[in-house]
């Protein structure tokens, strides 16, 4: 079956899609990924969705506007993507949506909102839509996240030592599975929200991200402002936890600064970065990790790469990529996954990752353009995943500048 996922992180800078041919074979999900592309919201859309997020005020005329506008965007990539990737082919879109409130307080979550009507994706695709992923998930008495923990098990599930997968996003997450223990997965905190929040910031909106690591890799940590930042009671929270940009936003960064007098804005995108790497190995060591496997925006950072080296010295890191799965994909090829499981009638949660009471159908389906008919529930869900590189499958090309689209997809 070929799915194409859709997804927009927290860092909402652009909706990607990911292809990929799933098939099941002998008790074990095989991915096949076709491609993907990627398409930075319009203008308008970007600022009415940062003119919406927390910490700031919204009213439910511009959900209605952000709801439809990011349901329409999110068609128009999908699109593109069964017609590039999977040659008009696609048999189902599985759409994350943009994640817009995280309603976490004392450790649980009470309800999550992800918007961007599927209506408006099965109309322009004619494809059935699974969407609303994390709700189920929150109303069985879990943190709505990382989703992505049940894929990333089926995928390392008999690697060597202790494996786990970091994804870099807006929100860093991991998932890590223990020598005979039970798999556990949380947000350790920032991936990129702080860097983005104090490079727009700090350079009064010119720059949205630190391109390359560039400003981090001209600074010195600021190591009063690093305690400061480690402060955060969420760190010391236990698993499973959630957070998002209701935390850490740009009004958290200036609350950090307040009493430093004048520190140059490359040493506060280094500090940040730093915190980043930090809180990432902090979770990550006590549970003894051994390889570490990496995706996500956050990649593409060689300043924060190299400080995840360093603090996570004698733990094995390697990219996704490594694996067969492009790191920008890989978000996007998780939901694809997900929708699939839906489809199936097969649970999409891991409740020892989640905390919710037990393993549940996730999500709600949007019919296509024809009549709804679900493929057979098999007698077992498959409990391995395995990445299959296409036929003359091209790797992804670097970032596209700022404004324009980007497309890796599979050659042929």
């Amino acid at each position: 079956m070929r799915v194409v996922g859709l997804m927009s992180g927290t860092s909402y800078d652009a909706i990607d899609a990911a292809a990929a041919d799933l098939t099941v074979e002998d008790g074990t999900l095989v991915l096949t990924p076709l491609g993907m592309v990627s398409e930075p919201y319009g203008d308008e859309v970007r600022a009415l969705l940062a003119g919406a997020l927390p910490p700031s005020a919204t009213t439910l005329a511009d959900v209605c506007r952000l709801d439809t506008l990011i349901g329409r965007a999110f068609a128009g990539v999908a699109v593109r993507a069964d017609r590039e990737l999977c040659g008009g082919a696609a048999e189902l879109v599985a759409s994350h949506g943009q994640t817009v409130f995280h309603w976490a307080e004392d450790g649980r979550v009470h309800g999550t909102l992800q918007i961007g009507e599927p209506a408006w994706i099965a109309e322009a695709t004619g494809r059935p839509v699974v969407s609303g992923f994390r709700t189920r998930d929150v109303a069985a008495g879990g943190q709505g996240a990382p989703l992505v923990s049940l894929v990333d098990l089926m995928w390392l599930r008999g690697r060597p030592g202790v494996p786990a997968a970091l994804n870099i996003g807006g929100i860093a997450n991991l998932t890590v599975l223990p020598r005979g223990g039970r798999p556990i997965a949380f947000d350790t905190g920032p991936g990129n929200a702080l860097i983005d929040a104090a490079v727009h910031e700090l350079t009064d909106g010119r720059l949205a991200y630190d391109r390359g690591g560039a400003l981090a890799g001209a600074g010195r940590v600021h190591e009063p402002l690093l305690l400061r930042l480690l402060d955060e009671p969420y760190y010391r929270r236990p698993a499973p936890r959630t957070t998002g940009k209701e935390l850490f936003h740009r009004g958290y960064v200036r609350a950090a600064l307040e009493g430093f007098g004048g520190i140059a804005a490359e040493d506060v995108v280094a500090t940040v970065t730093r915190l980043t790497a930090r809180t990432v190995a902090d979770a990550l060591r006590p549970l003894g990790a051994t390889e570490l496997v990496v995706s996500g925006g956050g990649t593409r950072n060689p300043v924060l790469t190299a400080m995840l080296r360093d603090e996570l010295a004698g733990v094995t890191l390697r990219t996704s990529d490594e694996l067969g799965l492009p790191s920008p994909a890989k978000e996007a090829c998780a939901f694809a996954v997900l929708g699939y499981l839906t489809l199936h009638g097969l649970t999409g949660n891991e409740p020892s990752c989640t905390g919710a009471r037990g393993a549940r159908v996730l999500g709600s389906i949007t019919p296509g353009s024809g009549p709804l008919r679900l493929p057979r529930t098999p007698a077992e869900a498959p409990g391995s995943l395995v990445v299959r590189a296409g036929p003359d499958r091209g790797a992804p090309p670097p970032p596209p500048p700022a404004g324009r689209a980007s497309v890796f997809r599979a050659a042929g």
